[in-house]
Parts: structure tokens; sequence; C-alpha cells
């Protein structure tokens, strides 16, 4: 399994017909770190990684295709990410691919692969939910935010950065909490300069919080940032835990699926910050505006 972010990624591929492993590359961590002087021995945060992979199929061994989402949940202190592609491309190698007599059957040996696999590569312990046609109970996380383009009067303010901008970040010498949320997240993915949207959930708690018209400025600035939807994620936590050194931070970015692939990364001060029903690998949330 190759380590190489630009294997697939912006180029014609051939999609696998059977169960193929080898399509899985992992994408060392440390190379974005290293960028935001985050040090892997001493990060400011926990966090994890919540995948969503819509387009999930087997065949039993009588040829019944099964069909369903897979939620993929890892932590985010492991050395490296899956790269999207080479997933997409992974998971669509069972499509052909014959797993059990009956659909339950098929369906854990599936899982068990898929987990081993994952473990493999990303050196941790993956925690997989599979959903197929029945009813769900949707869960969701960030009923209590504030949506920064309807609560700051967007229209008057003048956007006029696209690169990241954390000097448009001030403290403003108000405390408390806030939780302040925006669907104005866009980057560009780091090697095909794709765009990718989203929505980011920030809550943050201190003696100094940002200005929210400030926030949304600086949300916006990511706009021309290419980077994976992880290291986005990062770079907006540390920029805020390096200004305002608050004594809580939250940072959850939920970027529109693509491939059949949706990622959530989450990185937080505390645990009891992660939002509870996304993280939960077995619970299906209800979809975001940007999924």
């Amino acid at each position: 399994m190759i380590s190489s972010e630009g294997k697939f990624l912006g180029k014609q591929v051939e999609y696998p017909q059977h169960y193929a492993p080898e399509m899985l590359v992992a994408v060392p961590r440390h190379f974005n770190r290293e960028q935001y002087q985050l040090d892997e021995t001493k990060l400011p945060f926990i966090g994890l990684d919540v995948w969503h992979a819509y387009e999930l199929s087997f065949l039993t061994k009588k040829g019944l295709p099964v069909t369903g989402l897979l939620k993929i949940v890892y932590q985010a202190t492991n050395k490296a990410i899956v790269e999207s592609k080479s997933l997409k491309l992974y998971l669509n190698s069972f499509n052909m691919h014959h797993f059990g007599d009956t659909a339950n059957e098929g369906l854990n040996e599936v899982l068990t692969t898929i987990k081993k696999d994952l473990n493999q590569l990303l050196e941790t312990d993956v925690r997989l939910g599979f959903f197929n046609h029945g009813k769900y109970k949707s869960a969701y996380d960030f009923s209590d935010y504030i949506v920064l383009e309807d609560s700051t009067n967007a229209d008057h303010i003048e956007f006029s950065h696209y690169n990241e901008a954390p000097e448009l970040l001030k403290a403003t010498g108000k405390g408390g909490e806030l939780k302040a949320a925006s669907h104005l997240l866009r980057s560009n993915c780091k090697i095909t300069n794709q765009p990718d949207w989203g929505s980011c959930f920030i809550h943050i708690k201190g003696e100094t919080l940002p200005d929210e018209k400030d926030l949304l400025q600086y949300l916006v600035s990511i706009r021309n940032e290419n980077h994976f939807h992880e290291e986005i994620c990062e770079m907006i936590y540390k920029r805020l835990w390096d200004i305002f050194s608050p004594n809580e931070l939250a940072v959850s970015c939920i970027y529109t699926r693509r491939g059949g692939i949706d990622i959530c990364p989450l990185r937080v001060s505390h645990e009891y910050l992660l939002p509870n029903e996304l993280v939960n690998p077995v619970v299906l949330s209800e979809k975001l505006l940007r999924q």
C-alpha cells in the first residue's frame, strides 16, 4: 500500500473489478502539520475523522447485490489519512465480488475485511457502521449554533481576502462562549484544484472571543486555499488556538460528498466537545446542508 497523495488524484484510473486492497493510499499527516507548527508529539487537540461512503455494494455467493452506506470513524492522532479517491476505488472493488451465502454473512465478511485493511493502512483502530434501506432515527449535533452569514448582516461586510488571512482574527476582549457556523466554507483539493464545499462549526469559550464579522471574513478567506479537508480543519483550529488561547475549542468541518464519499474532520480541545452523534459509527446523523 503506497504512501503517495497524487497516485490517483487528477488521473484517469480503471476501476478494479474484484477486491483490490492495493488501491488504498495513505497520506502522512505531518506534511501539512509542519506548515502550521503543529508538533505531532504535543498536538493542541484531539479529534476524529468521520467518513460517509454512500456507495458500498457487493454480491452474495448467489449473486444478490447488497448496497448501503458505510460510516468510517478513526482517530486524528494516527500518522496518516486515507486518500479519498483511493478509498473510492478500493470500495468499488467490492461491487462485483462475492461474499457470504446470505446478505448478513456477506456483510460481516466485507466489514471485517474493510476494517482489517484500513487498520493496517492507518495503523489505528478504525470503527465502522453500515446502514441499508431500513429506517434510522437521525440525530443532529449543531442545533444551537448561530449561522454567521445570517447573524452579521453579511451584505454590508466588505470581503476582499480569498487566501487564508489569520490577521483578520483579532481579540475583542469580550469573554464568554460562542457557537458559530458558516455554510460558506470553500477550499480546493491540493492535487486537482477542484473546489471542495463545506460547513464549519466552531465552539469557542474563553476570556476573549473573535468578533463574529471577523470570523466570517476569516472563513471566507479560505476560499482559494489548497488543502485536504483534514488539513483545513486543523489550520482553522490552530489559528483560533494561537490567537485567542481559549479554555475550550472545537472545530467541525462537514464537507460535501464527492465521488460518493463525504469527509467530516473534527478537532477539539476536550473529548466532551466532540459531536456525540457524528462520531458514533452506529448512528446515522441527519445530513447537513453541504452533505
